[in-house]
């Protein structure tokens, strides 16, 4: 049997405009995966850091100098093209000096990330373009409200959307299916409007029918019987998840995030045995895509998230007071 090779440590770059505009660049003939679009970068050699290394890349791919006291980590994918594993080290980049022009024979264009069909990014590119899109926080609605409540729920999602909410799960298993579909609908144009995302728990043909900005979140029993991503990429797919085999097929199937519990010890699962942040950290590393911290977290603790590679956390009732507007990147 002949031995896998080392993962192959890549450097990419996510240079943001000040519109919130992501340069990518397309792969030209001849090269693996040609016609594809990537964020530009390029391979760590020898000897270099990390961006030393991506400094080098954009000099030599676009023609531009990086400010590296502007760079920041985003994401680390893990990746294999066959027998070739691959390490892909994303930093956002938001000055640079110089006007990035093709170098080396590829196409270039800006775009929003909203706007960017994943389909036409290489494989490994389609977890950067998920960490961009997605916020940092994911509310979620508390499972135990009867469906009496639903013109108090309306008012506080709406109020949320608004207050810069952009990614919100309604999860209310107690309510008729009809029920929770008339309230996406209702929220639809308030979540259009705001560029938010609304996901329905399990309901995949209720997210079918309602259509863009409305997405599923899957079971984690769900999650194991799909060959495939059930929605276009103009709807979101979320997982839960709870180990790296699950985490491994959301990646299988094409899921935009998932979300991995229990992060800490919960009164609605006592009998749940507690990931920790050093775990949380682990599973994260190894998926290649955007993952949530669930469980006994607080919206607070993003910083915590992001510093053990998750995309931030999710939870459900503490995550209903004091919404504030999410930070970052516009698209």
């Amino acid at each position: 049997m002949t031995p896998r090779l080392p993962p192959m440590h890549v450097m990419a770059g996510a240079l943001r405009d000040t519109g919130g505009r992501v340069l990518l660049a397309q792969r030209p003939p001849g090269k693996h995966l040609a016609g594809l679009w990537e964020f530009p970068g390029g391979k760590l050699e020898p000897g270099e850091t990390p961006l030393i290394a991506l400094a080098r890349e954009l000099r030599e791919e676009l023609g531009i100098e990086i400010d590296l006291l502007s760079c920041t980590p985003l994401t680390r994918v893990p990746w294999a093209y066959g027998e070739r594993g691959l390490h892909l080290d994303v930093w956002q980049v938001t000055r640079w000096q110089g006007a990035p022009a093709s170098l080396d024979n590829q196409a270039l264009q800006w775009c929003k990330p909203r706007q960017v069909d994943p389909a036409m990014l290489a494989p490994a590119d389609r977890a950067i373009l998920q960490t961009l899109r997605l916020p940092s926080r994911y509310p979620i609605t508390p499972a135990d409200l009867p469906s009496t409540a639903v013109e108090s729920l309306f008012c506080q999602v709406s109020e949320a959307i608004e207050q810069g909410a952009r990614l919100l799960q309604l999860r209310l298993p107690a309510w008729p299916v009809a029920a929770v579909r008339e309230l996406a609908a209702r929220l639809l144009p308030t979540a259009r409007a705001h560029d938010a995302q609304l996901l329905l728990n399990a309901d995949i043909e209720g997210a079918r029918q309602l259509g863009p900005g409305v997405g599923v979140h899957l079971k984690t029993a769900q999650l194991s019987t799909l060959a495939e991503r059930p929605l276009p990429w103009n709807q979101p797919v979320g997982a839960s998840c709870h180990d790296a085999q699950q985490l491994a097929q959301a990646v299988r199937i094409g899921a935009d995030f998932a979300t991995l519990s229990p992060l800490a010890a919960t009164r609605s699962h006592p009998q749940a045995s507690p990931l920790g942040w050093a775990r949380f950290g682990e599973l994260t590393e190894a998926a290649a895509l955007p993952v949530y911290a669930l469980g006994g977290v607080a919206p607070a603790q993003v910083e915590i998230a992001r510093q053990a590679g998750g995309q931030g956390v999710a939870g459900i009732r503490a995550f209903w007071a004091g919404l504030l507007a999410e930070p970052g990147w516009p698209g």
